[in-house]
């Protein structure tokens, strides 16, 4: 490479600093903050001076930038000493909180005050607050953003299921330095400090006149419009807008922003032509991108600093300088010295979905569509959503799993329509609201009346069954081959050879799924926190033993656990559904598994009162694919003892056999032991009620003769489950136990190299995860 033939700050410095960031973040653990202050000089030094190595030392940069973040991130965390303790704190509410049926969710800023441990202060913290005893909500209906309390919290560290799938929950408090998660102690006393203040404070005003002004449930998609708020939004919305593809347009936006700051520039630019006189204080083109750039800013605080506008405000700014300073830039070069700036400030942003699908939707834009202007207005946004489509997919089925098949055609209604009509009025209602409290009615319902005339179309293409495609969890190395694929194909006509890229395209859209061979099986534990779901495959079919616990109007690990994890896995069917029992840490999730997969055959024990079951008889049994599965449990007319009812399946390979044994209790267990002890025999264990210690009797242990015992339970669950003397009891008997809560989920083969378990957290070890946290922290400052 020719020296000084890399700019500084140009496009090839960007790509190199943002693998350098990302390659860090891929690590599983990073040195201490020394090193990387050594590392850093060194890559600075590389970058700025270092002419044809400029794009190296910018490597090397973003690594060390992305591991001092890392380290400081993982320092910030909960230290052990105060897991789960009880913490008198102040504070002040941070962003808008969330109010559900039973609890209130929000982010907290703990004051630094000497009275509050060291390890808190200045921390972020993500709290709920409870209803009380007697189900009222209590003074959580007066939690208000920007407002400060004092209260007592219970607290411990970040820490998330960990399953095939795409949602991690540490990662998401790790990017955002997230200290610790807790509940309000509402037993202890709670002071409101002060009311609401500041920006969110008003933004949740906005919202609540929007609640009142437009009276159609469309209202809370004129809030996330209007304000970035998506609270209003549930699950099923979420999954309309996925299916349908328009995630990106629902929620505040770089379009928004752009269409605040070039309405901006316009006024600025026209008062300026009425009054020409000022053109003699500040040049017109100087008063136009400077009026720009402060909308802008405004406009992305009103939207609580999301990153699309992050970027699209720092591109505006970038754009502002140049034309200050009369320096050419192009779209290219603006886009480039965002994503510096950005890494340069916040490389942790790097684990969000959003870093990668705003810059990547802009640089495929800018490469694809240079000549755009002079084009055809129509044959312009054609092509401008074939290119997004395409060079966005390898992105989305990395980073969610899925692909909208009927994405492209609602777009073509959608772009024109919500941001040209919908998306303007909603903006055009908050500014006037801005301006004085109540002007802003008429433009929110005028924008909600117009979303209501397109979106039953939406709803009408999500609820095809080809609306959406889940993918199963690709291999490494499909992410390159996908996007290279999509390089090839977007290269200009006459290029050969492009139907040999859609053979790159293969390990993406269709990846191995790993399925057992015939007489062979696999069976999947999934991480549901205090409850249990496990998959079983074979070659051709899959049954789910439970589906993870429910909480009424609350989290369903069913509908959040279960059906990705499943998706990811490449379980495009479920031939059978057992519920051991009616229990909701078991049965919780069944609603949310049935709508997905509403032809399985389902059963449960005689009396768990399910709707359409069929019993689990002791002796009942079938065969697939070589594999024999046969109910130990319960006999016929066995009585409604709830978990001693439980369904105890029995599942035999040609290469050993498992057994799932529900939250069954010593005395069905010895029972059992005495009544069929061959039939008990098993080389892999469900420990049953979650090894609590009034299960997994000795008889019944020792009759097993289990090599793996596998127990299903929630990180410092209240039941202190697995209880120690259970665990004992299998070990002594020469059984390795695997414990979800440590370990996430557990995923073992029975085939023709034997049985093997593998445990999700050891196989996929992540820089954030909790399990190494204190092994990294002695590294810290």
């Amino acid at each position: 490479m020719r020296t000084g033939s890399v700019r500084p700050l140009g496009p090839v410095v960007a790509v190199a600093l943002v693998a350098g960031a990302l390659g860090t973040l891929m690590l599983p653990v990073v040195p201490g903050w020394l090193a990387w202050c050594a590392i850093a000089a060194a890559g600075f030094a590389g970058w700025w001076y270092g002419g044809g190595w400029r794009g190296a030392g910018a490597f090397v940069t973003g690594a060390a930038l992305a591991g001092l973040h890392a380290v400081f991130a993982l320092a910030l965390q909960l230290p052990v000493a105060l897991e789960r303790a009880d913490v008198p704190l102040t504070g002040r509410v941070v962003g808008l909180p969330e109010h559900d049926v039973d609890r209130t969710r929000f982010q907290f800023r703990v004051d630094r005050d000497r009275r509050i441990p060291d390890a808190l202060q200045g921390r972020l913290l993500r709290l709920a607050w409870y209803d009380g005893r007697d189900g009222e909500p209590g003074a959580r209906h007066a939690l208000e953003a920007g407002s400060r309390w004092a209260f007592t919290a219970r607290l411990r560290a970040p820490r998330g299921l960990r399953n095939p799938g795409w949602f991690d929950g540490e990662k998401h408090a790790f990017a955002r330095r997230i200290a610790a998660v807790g509940y309000v102690r509402d037993r202890e006393p709670v002071t409101q400090l002060r009311g609401g203040q500041g920006i969110d404070r008003w933004r949740e005003q906005v919202a609540q006149r929007i609640d009142a002004t437009v009276p159609s449930a469309s209202s809370r998609y004129v809030r996330a419009l209007a304000l970035g708020d998506t609270r209003g939004l549930d699950e099923i919305d979420w999954q309309t807008l996925r299916a349908t593809g328009l995630t990106h347009l629902i929620a505040i936006s770089g379009f928004h922003v752009g269409l605040v700051a070039g309405f901006f520039a316009l006024l600025a630019g026209g008062l300026w032509r009425l009054r020409p006189a000022l053109g003699r204080v500040l040049p017109r083109p100087q008063v136009a991108v400077l009026a720009a750039f402060a909308a802008a800013l405004f406009y992305a605080a009103v939207a609580g600093w999301a990153l699309p506008t992050v970027r699209t405000v720092l591109m505006i700014g970038v754009a502002m300088a140049a034309r200050l300073w009369r320096r050419p830039l192009g779209v290219a070069d603006a886009l480039a010295l965002a994503g510096i700036a950005i890494v340069l400030v916040d490389p942790l942003s790097l684990l969000t979905a959003g870093f990668w699908l705003s810059f990547a939707g802009v640089a495929w834009l800018v490469w694809c569509l240079p000549d755009a202007q002079g084009k055809p207005l129509l044959a312009s946004f054609l092509r401008a959503q074939w290119v997004a489509t395409l060079g966005l997919l390898p992105l989305t089925v990395i980073l969610f799993g899925q692909a909208s098949l009927a994405g492209p055609f609602a777009n073509l209604v959608a772009i024109p329509w919500w941001s040209l009509v919908v998306v303007p009025l909603s903006l055009l209602g908050t500014a006037l609201e801005a301006a004085h409290a109540g002007w802003g009615a008429g433009s929110w319902r005028l924008a909600a009346w117009c979303f209501d005339l397109s979106w039953p179309l939406f709803e009408r293409l999500a609820a095809s069954g080809a609306a959406l495609w889940w993918l199963p969890e690709a291999r490494w190395f499909a992410l390159p081959l996908a996007v290279l694929a999509a390089f090839w194909l977007l290269l200009p006509r006459g290029v050969p050879g492009k139907w040999l890229a859609l053979l790159l395209w293969l390990p993406l859209l269709w990846p191995d799924r790993q399925l057992p061979d015939a007489g062979a099986a696999e069976l999947i534990v999934l991480d549901v926190g205090q409850g249990l779901a496990v998959l079983v495959r074979t070659r051709h079919q899959s049954l789910l033993y439970d589906m993870g616990p429910a909480v009424p109007d609350g989290y369903d690990a069913g509908e959040r656990v279960v059906l990705p994890a499943l998706h990811a896995l490449g379980a495009r069917r479920l031939h059978a559904l057992v519920a051991s029992h009616a229990d909701l840490d078991h049965a919780g999730g069944l609603p949310a598994v049935r709508r997905q997969f509403p032809d399985a055959a389902l059963f449960a024990p005689e009396h768990a009162g399910i709707e359409g079951t069929a019993p689990c008889l002791a002796g009942a049994g079938w065969q697939v694919d070589g594999v024999t599965f046969r109910f130990l449990h319960p006999p016929l007319h066995f009585p409604d003892f709830r978990n001693e009812a439980s369904c105890v399946l029995r599942v035999e390979t040609l290469h050993g056999a498992v057994l799932l044994a529900g939250d069954i209790g010593a005395v069905v267990e010895r029972e059992l032991a005495r009544a069929d002890p061959v039939a008990v025999r098993a080389d892999v264990v469900l420990a049953a009620h979650h090894g609590s210690g009034k299960s997994s009797d000795p008889l019944f242990v020792a009759a097993t003769g289990a090599r793996h015992a596998l127990v299903s339970t929630g990180h410092g669950n209240r039941f202190g489950h697995p209880q120690a003397e259970a665990v004992v009891r299998w070990e002594e008997a020469g059984a390795q136990v695997h414990d979800t809560a440590a370990a996430g989920a557990l995923r073992v083969r029975l085939d023709a190299r034997g049985i093997t378990v593998e445990e999700r957290r050891a196989s996929h070890p992540r820089l954030w995860d909790a399990a190494h946290r204190m092994a990294r922290l002695t590294a810290a400052p």
